[in-house]
């Protein structure tokens, strides 16, 4: 994944053929949500086990920031992890050391299939700030070795600092808080992300220098479908 515009489509519902399918959707990236979706790790292994050729990464947001649960996603075969809830470059590193094996990392290796470092693989990881606290200390999360990506919670963040997601996202201040992400991460040579999950909010994010941005979810891809009905109702 490079600094150029990615988007992707945020994975909910837990049913792994559906899943399966948004690999050929026509975005940038998947993400199976275990945190406030309904992947649990079955669902998950079925997602990829569905899986035919690796059109774009898939990925995982695990429920915490731990070793077990970072580990799980990636054996069951995403490409990467998003890992919620990151309040300190302590906590980044602990991500990252959670998803790469020794001697980078901390990640326990099974007897599960997946691809090893002599396979040329390296975990995609990224962190979530979406607290008062991960704000303060983005700088430094953004600089964490090996880390790929910040992506901001814009709800949680909101919450977190007294606001609205719509009040953040319209604060155009040169120190406003979405503008200091962007900022960290440009300084650290790391991908900005944020969760959009409807067009208005995307563009909104993609304008304040976000690159790696949920454009749908599955649910709003579902029922986008339609459409069709109505056209092929036309008079």
């Amino acid at each position: 994944m490079t600094q150029d515009v990615s988007l992707g489509v945020w994975a909910l519902l837990g049913e792994p053929r559906t899943a399966a399918l948004l690999e050929h959707a026509g975005f940038d990236w998947v993400l199976l949500d275990q945190q406030h979706g309904h992947f649990d790790d079955r669902a998950v292994r079925e997602t990829f086990e569905h899986r035919g050729e690796h059109r774009v990464p898939v990925l995982v947001r695990p429920r915490a920031n731990a070793v077990d649960l970072i580990g799980r996603a990636l054996d069951g075969g995403a490409d990467g992890v998003i890992v919620p809830l990151v309040d300190s470059a302590e906590e980044a590193e602990a991500a990252v050391a959670a998803a790469h094996w020794p001697p980078r990392g901390r990640r326990s290796s099974g007897p599960l299939p997946f691809l090893a470092p002599a396979d040329g693989f390296r975990p995609f990881t990224g962190v979530m700030v979406e607290t008062a606290a991960g704000l303060a200390d983005v700088a430094r999360i953004a600089a964490t070795p090996d880390l790929d990506l910040v992506f901001v919670g814009p709800f949680d963040l909101s919450l977190s600092l007294g606001t609205t997601v719509d009040a953040l996202l319209a604060d155009e201040s040169p120190e406003s808080p979405l503008r200091r992400v962007v900022a960290a991460c440009a300084e650290a040579g790391v991908t900005a992300g944020a969760f959009g999950a409807t067009v208005p909010r995307a563009r909104r994010f993609l304008e304040l220098g976000f690159t790696f941005v949920v454009a749908a979810l599955d649910t709003s891809v579902l029922a986008a479908g339609g459409s069709i009905a109505e056209q092929v109702r036309v008079d």
